[in-house]
């Protein structure tokens, strides 16, 4: 049961997801009273139970309701409810940080040392997660007031900030995806081609089309057990890779410590926790659940900070040494490939699984953001978002292959503090400051 305190005139229960075609809007029936200061009580029938969510009195006094749930996730077909799962939404969380950012960590960090990036991973994800909280409040916020699941950041940001807001989040948004996108399908169809030894530009399209097609054919559980099976997949070879690589581990090099060259890797580290787009997701998938959610957030994102700081202690001491040029990333992935012929292969497993795993998070998060911004029918499962999110990275990758660490660079420098860093905190703050202003004049 999750604590929600509601100032909202209409609370409305809707049965909605924007992201897929296995949920549906579902009337329900309601009765409100005359009078203008009694509670509005919206019951919705199901088999299990009558759930109700209540508006504010208008009285002196500020009421918090309890509630399990602000609506309830449809089946299409057995019109019957699905409930959302948690484990399914943790993995979620975990797969979508657990991508490109983790392969570049090592590659941004050997200057400063493992300590040093220690403590900045460990305070980047702090960061993060309370983003994610954040928005996850705001999300169900809005989710309560618009009575509709699937509620994006295009919303969320029109309803505390304005159009301003709507301006800076959908261009910041449209950005950070599609350089994330871009690096997901230029990295992994090199992995693919060299696994499968056919064309880069084969490799681009068979990655996206059978990831693509899983997020916009399948269902909420199809998709939650494909990625369930990925983040177990990703477990296995880092371990199989922490084993194998440990065994050349020089424990004196982790020691190093350089603060001083710790702010060129902030951005990098940064764009490696970004889970955030999925949270609206997995508002829905857990039916605003707020506690669930936050749950899901703090537990999916603590997974990837203890593989950042295990791998990162693995490649940085077990490389014997580097050279950097001004302009220049060297990445120790490959001088660890060139040493080892049995960590090679690992390290490619485990580096396409951690970009599918993610990939699949940025496509449900921008296809849904973008059904958004053209204002589609909520529940509909139109293909026109899915075509927007795939063409262009996948042209994109193919014109430059080698575009991988440029993406992740202009990802994480100009994109990442401002859509999950500040904005995040400005609707929040915005929310909470207009709610508190309706209080006290109700007072």
């Amino acid at each position: 049961m999750s604590l929600f305190s509601s100032s909202f005139p209409v609370a409305a229960i809707s049965i909605s997801s924007r992201n897929n075609s296995r949920l549906s809007h579902f009337s329900p029936t309601y009765h409100q009273l005359k009078s203008p200061t009694k509670a509005v009580d919206y019951h919705l029938h199901s088999h299990q139970r009558v759930v109700k969510c209540f508006s504010q009195r208008q009285s002196t006094e500020q009421q918090e309701f309890q509630f399990e749930r602000l609506f309830s996730n449809l089946n299409k077909a057995t019109l019957k409810r699905e409930s959302g799962s948690l484990s399914s939404s943790i993995l979620l969380v975990a797969g979508t940080t657990v991508g490109a950012g983790i392969l570049a960590i090592p590659a941004v960090t050997q200057e400063s040392g493992f300590l040093a990036s220690a403590v900045a991973c460990i305070l980047c994800w702090i960061f993060m997660v309370v983003t994610g909280l954040l928005v996850a409040e705001v999300n169900v916020n809005t989710m309560c007031e618009l009575g509709s699941g699937g509620v994006s950041l295009v919303s969320m940001a029109k309803r505390t900030l304005g159009t301003v807001g709507v301006q800076i989040a959908c261009w910041s948004y449209i950005f950070i995806h599609y350089a994330l996108l871009v690096a997901y399908v230029a990295r992994s169809s090199d992995i693919l081609a060299n696994f499968l030894g056919i064309t880069l530009w084969e490799c681009a399209t068979l990655f996206s089309l059978v990831l693509g097609g899983l997020c916009y054919f399948g269902s909420q559980r199809i998709i939650g057990a494909v990625n369930g099976a990925l983040v177990v997949g990703i477990i296995i070879s880092f371990t199989a890779l922490v084993v194998v690589a440990s065994g050349d581990l020089q424990w004196n090099t982790l020691l190093k410590a350089n603060f001083e060259a710790v702010p060129m890797s902030i951005p990098i580290i940064a764009l490696s926790f970004v889970y955030q787009n999925v949270v609206p997701v997995i508002c829905t998938n857990l039916e605003g659940n707020l506690s669930k959610v936050r749950t899901a957030i703090v537990l999916g994102t603590a997974i990837p900070l203890g593989l950042f700081l295990v791998w990162n202690a693995v490649i940085l001491g077990s490389i014997t040494g580097h050279e950097m040029g001004s302009d220049q990333i060297i990445d120790p992935l490959q001088q660890l490939r060139s040493s080892s012929g049995l960590v090679g292969p690992i390290i490619e497993l485990f580096s396409f699984l951690a970009i599918a795993t993610s990939y699949i998070g940025f496509v449900l998060g921008l296809s849904d953001f973008l059904a958004d911004l053209l204002k589609l029918p909520a529940g509909e499962n139109s293909p026109q978002p899915y075509l927007l999110t795939l063409i262009p990275p996948l042209i994109l990758s193919l014109i430059d292959p080698e575009i991988f660490f440029k993406a992740l660079d202009f990802a994480g420098t100009y994109g990442v503090l401002m859509l999950f860093g500040i904005l995040p905190a400005a609707m929040c703050w915005s929310d909470r400051m207009y709610h508190s202003f309706r209080n006290n004049r109700q007072h």
